[in-house]
Order: C-alpha cells, then sequence, then structure tokens
C-alpha cells in the first residue's frame, strides 16, 4: 500500500455531527473525496441538502438526518441511522458543540451544565451507540475523532463553560480510547482560529481581525480544510498507529488570540440569580 492509499477510505460509512456547514460540513465533504459515505446532521435541512450534493458530487452516498442535537436521543440514534441505511459503521466525527463567551458571573450553574451536556454528552452517546455496531466491521479501522478547541487547553476571561467543556471533551478522548482500545481508535483536534460563522463578527473588524492573525505564529486564521484533513488522517490508515490523542491544528498557538475585554471584578459587583 502507497502512502497516499492509507489516507483513503473507500467503502466506508462515517456520521458527522454538526454538518451543515464549517467544520463539519467540510469534513463531511473529505471523507467523501477519500472514499466514505457519510450521515450527516444538523439542525438545518437546507444546509445538509448542500453539504449532501458536495459529496454525491464526489460520487458518495448522502444522508441527511435534519436533528436537534443537543437532543441525546437523536443524536445516538445516527448511529443506527448509519447502519441500516449504509450498510456498516466505521467512523464517528462528533463535531456538534461549542458555546458562546460568557462572564464568570454570568455563567449560570445551568449554563455550565448544558455546555457541558452540548459538548460532551452528545460525543459520548452518540459513540456509545456506534461501538457495537462499529464492532460489527470486520477489518479493524473503526475511529472517532472528537472536535475540542485550543480553549480546552489555554485560560482567558470569558470561557469558563466553554474551555471546560472543551477540555472535558479531551480527556474522554484520552478515557474512552483506552477503554476501546485495540478495535477501535479515539483521537480528537485541539482547533484554533478557523474562519467559521463563529468568526464572522471578528472577520467585519479589521482591528479584532489584526489581534488575531497577530497572536497566531502562522499569521493567518485557518480553514475549515485545515481541520478536515486532521480528521481524515485520524480516520485513515495513516492514522492507525494513533489513540488516545489530540492533535493541534492552531497555527501554533499558545496563548489565547482575543481578548474580549472583560473587565476586573470590582466590590460592588453581584452575583446574578441561578
Amino acid at each position: 500500500m502507497s502512502i497516499l492509499e492509507r489516507f483513503g477510505i473507500e467503502g466506508q460509512v462515517a456520521v458527522v455531527t454538526g454538518a451543515g456547514r464549517g467544520l463539519g460540513a467540510a469534513t463531511a465533504v473529505a471523507l467523501a473525496e477519500a472514499g466514505a459515505d457519510v450521515v450527516i446532521s444538523s439542525r438545518t435541512a437546507e444546509q445538509l441538502e448542500a453539504v449532501a450534493r458536495r459529496i454525491e458530487g464526489a460520487g458518495r452516498r448522502a444522508v441527511v438526518v435534519p436533528a436537534d442535537l443537543s437532543d441525546l436521543d437523536a443524536v445516538a440514534g445516527l448511529a443506527r441511522t448509519a447502519y441500516d441505511e449504509l450498510g456498516r459503521l466505521d467512523t464517528v466525527v462528533n463535531n456538534v458543540g461549542g458555546t458562546f463567551p460568557r462572564a464568570f458571573l454570568d455563567t449560570s450553574p445551568r449554563f455550565l451544565t448544558e455546555a457541558f451536556s452540548f459538548n460532551v454528552a452528545t460525543a459520548h452517546a452518540l459513540t456509545r451507540a456506534a461501538v457495537p455496531l462499529m464492532l460489527k466491521s470486520p477489518d479493524g479501522q473503526q475511529s472517532v475523532v472528537t472536535i475540542s478547541s485550543m480553549m480546552g487547553r489555554t485560560a482567558d476571561r470569558g470561557f469558563v463553560a466553554y474551555g471546560t467543556a472543551k477540555a472535558a471533551l479531551a480527556h474522554w478522548t484520552r478515557l474512552a480510547a483506552q477503554d476501546l482500545a485495540p478495535r477501535i481508535r479515539v483521537n480528537g483536534i485541539h482547533v484554533g482560529s478557523i474562519m467559521t460563522s463563529a468568526l464572522e463578527y471578528v472577520a467585519g473588524q479589521p482591528e479584532l481581525m489584526d489581534q488575531l492573525e497577530g497572536k497566531t505564529p502562522l499569521g493567518r486564521v485557518g480553514e475549515p480544510e485545515d481541520i478536515a484533513a486532521g480528521v481524515l488522517y485520524l480516520a485513515s490508515r495513516a492514522g492507525q498507529y494513533v489513540t488516545g490523542k489530540l492533535i493541534e491544528i492552531d497555527g501554533g498557538i499558545q496563548q489565547p488570540t482575543l481578548d474580549l475585554g472583560l473587565p476586573d471584578l470590582e466590590p460592588e459587583s453581584t452575583r446574578p440569580s441561578p
């Protein structure tokens, strides 16, 4: 097998959550271009249909599942959909997640719990449902990839919910890799600043973009395909000796790149209702 052939996943089946746009869409298309049929899910059907056309343009099958992926039963059901519709399940990409920055005293316990559920419990629900089906495949090339964030390994104001959830997802990845070895590999990606809809506000303000790019050693914002290429590596035979690892695809950053401008607390700061 040549080195390029190691990146092929011809005939495999993948599930990608949060696949209507951004990282999820780019990942779903990349997996299709490498040979996989793909189940794609997010909230917006129109976005999914556009991604499905790109998958089909690559000569692969797409199964579109519009769903509220904060619903743990709905996200878990994607595994059975893949197996029933496409005949097998090889790769799970836990991409859905995220939450808005929020000042510490504005971060209620409920907000923190919801961030944890949306970023971690969703990944666990889908992977737990997928594992028995993945074990039915005889070739031993099954893989789970989680999408974490550089805020799961660095610290800055305003990210106590998001950063905690992404750090938990990263460690879930390491722990799940131990539980599922040697049959199923589990890895993740610490994502840096990528030009998706999450950065639209920043992109429209040159001074913020200058700050973000200036704090990134490679001097630019990443593209969704940068992350998709990392997912393909981890899902394919090219990454067959990698498990329990978090790859940093972030332009080389070692510190947060965007100051939200949250002030120091003052004595008159009041604690909001829970």
